[in-house]
């Protein structure tokens, strides 16, 4: 069984997925998407979206750390994907599921989902150009608007040479909206001879529960479940392991919240760190009502040091 953290972008950069995998249960990350389109990336574009890899492609934590494509260009997916292995990435993920309609409308992530013979070609482009010991993998959803192709989308990708392949249990046109089709899963687990990971509205341990029974596969990747309960990972990996589960106090999340501020203060410009801090934040807001306190007082708040002070958080000058 594993459990890996999902690419979400915008939200899951370098400091939170440094945050998140500290706490533990996580197996394994992945970037946000590298959008491809018609060229090879420089390096400093992989610096910036996979800092990781200037570190054995590993997290603080040691947690591995994958590198996630999207676009619609066999050829220069595999050109890139090819370069970040040469960079150390350990394996390659492919975007099949992102629902934003920018990327949809310059033909990437979930779009593909109406074109399987596509999918397929990429997936089988990538594993080419690729060294054999690194594994491709795909993240897709159901379908597009309806899930009528699901069985068909997920073997083009494991026939195309996909090592596994990670289940977002809604259409594109879902969106976010619950439920999860969790069963659907369990139709794509039975239609290929790869492992599958169910992803998708696991908020609680008890979600994960019903999620396994109802999917029938243990592997799980959490989104914004794990970024709104960060120790969500490690009470799964409690469970598996057959250890006491021992939720997370909000005193130790508030450590987790001065750090990643600190970092956000330190890598992002000052226009920018607020919004992420809130990002998250209001992500928390969900599990705990200490969250709610405190996002009311900062979310009108853009000045740094003003946050600072309401976070009573000090910050160290640059050298």
């Amino acid at each position: 069984m594993q459990i890996a953290l999902a690419p979400m972008e915008g939200l899951v950069d370098e400091i939170l997925r440094d945050v998140l995998t500290r706490v533990g249960g996580i197996d394994w990350c992945v970037t946000e998407f590298i959008r491809v389109t018609d060229r090879l990336h420089p390096l400093a574009t992989y610096e910036k979206l996979a800092p990781e890899l200037l570190h054995g492609s590993r997290t603080r934590a040691g947690t591995s750390m994958r590198v996630q494509f999207l676009g619609s260009d066999p050829q220069c997916l595999a050109e890139n994907a090819a370069y970040a292995c040469e960079l150390g990435a350990p394996v390659i993920d492919l975007n099949f599921g992102c629902p934003a309609k920018t990327v949809n409308k310059s033909r990437g992530g979930a779009v593909l989902l109406k074109e399987p013979e596509l999918m397929f070609s990429i997936v089988e482009a990538v594993r080419r150009a690729v060294p054999a010991h690194i594994p491709v993998t795909s993240k897709m959803r159901l379908g597009y608007e309806t899930p009528d192709g699901a069985l068909d989308c997920a073997r083009a990708l494991a026939d195309g040479g996909s090592a596994h392949v990670v289940v977002h249990a809604r259409t594109k046109v879902d969106g976010y909206k619950p439920p999860a089709h969790w069963e659907w899963v369990a139709r794509v687990a039975d239609a290929v001879k790869v492992p599958v990971f169910a992803n998708g509205e696991v908020w609680t341990l008890d979600d994960y529960l019903r999620c396994r029974s109802i999917s029938g596969v243990d592997d799980i990747m959490l989104g914004r479940g794990l970024v709104s309960r960060p120790d969500l990972a490690r009470q799964i990996a409690a469970w598996r392991d057959g250890r006491e589960v021992r939720p997370m106090a909000w005193d130790e999340v508030r450590v987790l919240l001065d750090d990643f501020w600190r970092q956000a203060r330190r890598k992002l410009a000052p226009r920018y760190a607020p919004g992420r801090l809130k990002q998250w934040l209001g992500m928390l807001t969900r599990s705990y009502p200490e969250a709610v306190e405190l996002f009311a007082q900062i979310r009108r708040e853009h000045d740094c040091e003003l946050i600072d002070r309401l976070l009573q958080v000090e910050i160290e000058e640059a050298a």
